[in-house]
């Protein structure tokens, strides 16, 4: 379990325990050591296509953004740039420090301020479109869209702005626990509706619109004696597959449903607080015991269970075709073969953690390490 990126918050006297322990329980040891690597021999090859850097994370978890052949990437220090093949075609200062980014549609790159103002960047050239204040903390990256622009703030609002000058369309706000996680997962802003996992294991449909709410579905329910026990927030981004949307809580289960008409597909127990991703075969999923499951995407059997990497505060998993690939706290890159989980190739992206979820890119992906490191891969 985790809480390097994640803590366990209370909403209502807004304490937030310390970071650094090796479990969402804030009472936990951090004594336990990460799994040393296994001995591998490969069947593949992560073969690095570039590198680049943008600068240290700090506190926080900037996720890279892609574009066609673009990354758009953002460090705590205010830079922001779009590289193509490992060269910076733009670097810009935002001249704030910041805390959430890179959201981009391809026309704007959006990141955000430690003080709640976000910022929105030409995709083309950099230069700086405009700024608006939310007036709250901001920890995911911001959706964008050709109309809108929606932020997460951290206390679970979603605040719409419109694209062209950051103005306010609308605030969409649900009453929360006493407890829920703090946390870096992001939205997705899918056509006309936006999909939001939320603390109590809601996943909500909303009108992009106007903010409505559309539907809500059910992944988890709190269970539990304590109010810690209870904590049942869906962890990461939504999955949206053709007609199927996937989540996966904290303290809860892992589920399917169809997107034509919010009935379940499947659900099963499962905690974890990184997320999961959905191919047409499996929905792949990183445990709070960093194990790596592999489920059948339309059933949620059990296929295969990978868990060499205990303690490693593996990242959440990305299906990269006939691959599995997870970063980990000590900037390691690991490939699993999608079908049967066997380690087919390790590579070291950096020295320091990879907590930042891997995203795909052409025929591979690309991974953003705390230190800064970017580098694009292909698995061969």
């Amino acid at each position: 379990m985790k809480l390097s990126s994640l803590r366990v918050v209370p909403l209502i006297a807004a304490v937030v325990f310390a970071t650094g322990c090796s479990s969402l329980n804030p009472f936990a040891s951090s004594a336990a050591k990460p799994a040393p690597l296994v001995s591998l021999q490969p069947s593949a090859q992560l073969v690095s296509q570039w590198r680049a850097d943008i600068g240290d994370a700090g506190i926080y978890r900037f996720q890279p953004a892609v574009w066609s052949d673009s990354v758009y990437a953002a460090a705590h220090r205010g830079d922001v740039a779009r590289f193509q093949g490992g060269a910076a075609v733009w670097r810009v200062q935002a001249d704030k420090r910041l805390s959430a980014g890179v959201g981009t549609d391809g026309r704007q790159v959006v990141v955000v301020a430690t003080d709640g103002t976000v910022i929105a960047f030409d995709a083309a050239n950099g230069s700086e479109r405009w700024r608006a204040a939310v007036g709250a903390e901001v920890l995911a990256p911001p959706a964008v869209g050709f109309e809108i622009v929606v932020v997460r703030a951290s206390d679970n609002r979603l605040i719409a702005l419109d694209a062209r000058d950051g103005s306010r369309r609308w605030v969409y706000q649900r009453s929360n626990p006493p407890l829920a996680l703090r946390s870096f997962s992001g939205v997705v802003l899918e056509g006309s509706v936006v999909l939001a996992g939320f603390p109590g294991g809601r996943l909500v449909v909303i009108n992009a619109a106007n903010g409505g709410a559309i539907t809500e579905l059910n992944v988890a329910m709190p269970r539990g004696a304590t109010e810690l026990e209870r904590v049942a927030d869906v962890a990461g981004t939504p999955v949206v597959g053709r007609r199927e949307v996937c989540a996966v809580s904290y303290q809860g289960r892992a589920a399917c449903f169809d997107s034509t008409n919010g009935n379940a597909l499947w659900a099963r127990d499962f905690s974890s607080s990184v997320g999961m991703d959905r191919d047409v075969r499996f929905a792949m999923i990183t445990d709070d015991n960093d194990a790596v499951h592999a489920l059948d995407a339309y059933s949620g059997a059990s296929v295969w269970k990978q868990d060499a990497l205990a303690r490693r505060k593996v990242s959440r998993p990305l299906i990269v075709g006939d691959y599995v690939v997870v970063g980990d706290l000590e900037g390691y890159v690991h490939a699993l073969e999608r079908e049967s989980g066997r380690f087919a190739a390790r590579e070291r992206a950096g020295s320091r953690p990879i907590e930042a979820d891997p995203v795909a890119f052409g025929r591979g992906f690309v991974v953003q390490g705390s230190g800064g490191d970017i580098t694009a891969y292909e698995v061969r």
